[in-house]
């Protein structure tokens, strides 16, 4: 199988679902042959991020190193799925215009939901102001302008976001189109799916 290596970038809030979707894209991916990193922020911090706090600076310096860890496994062949919030634009253009092969994914629930999928208390301890800097709280997100795809999860199942995604990549040629895939245009077309 022929393959064309991407970096498919999943921004959004804490809990809106990126490590859910890009889990689930890398499954359905591998499942067809594909070679596919998954790099989640959260475990890429932990081993070569630890020095780094969440102001503003340490945050785009997070997610340049990610980036730097992308362009490394794409220029090589990888497919990879990148799972960061990485809440401002300009480091995320810088990451992309980096990259080149570059596909982003604003995964977007609002913030209400977000907060009551959390699990771990981070948005109830930020707003206790136990968390400093927390995105959507007192840090700002910048949501992207212009995005390859947009998943709504509060709206969407992860399939159908899971197959938005699919069916993107296959349109901008970073798959094959004729994947045994039992994902089609016909499922998708009622999706909304940005150009």
């Amino acid at each position: 199988m022929n393959q064309t290596a991407v970096t498919v970038w999943f921004t959004g809030l804490s809990c809106a679902g990126k490590t859910t979707l890009s889990l689930a894209v890398a499954e359905e991916l591998r499942s067809l042959g594909y070679t596919v990193e998954v790099l989640d922020s959260t475990i890429v911090r932990q081993d070569i991020g630890k020095s780094l706090g969440f102001s503003k600076v340490d945050r785009d310096e997070n997610i340049r190193r990610i980036g730097f860890l992308a362009h490394l496994l794409t220029r090589n062949g990888v497919i990879v799925l990148v799972s960061a919030i990485s809440p401002y634009n300009q480091v995320r253009t810088e990451v992309r215009r980096r990259i080149g092969n570059f596909m982003e994914v604003y995964v977007n629930a609002p913030l209400e939901v977000c907060e009551a999928r959390d699990k771990k208390g981070l948005y109830q301890l930020a707003r206790a102001g136990g968390i400093k800097e927390f995105t959507g709280i007192d840090s700002p997100y910048e949501a992207p302008p212009h995005p390859e795809v947009e998943c709504l999860t509060d709206l969407e199942t992860v399939t159908e976001s899971k197959e938005k995604i699919i069916l993107k990549m296959k349109n901008l040629g970073y798959l094959e189109p004729s994947d045994r895939s039992h994902i089609n245009g016909d499922f998708v077309r009622g999706l909304h799916i940005m150009e």
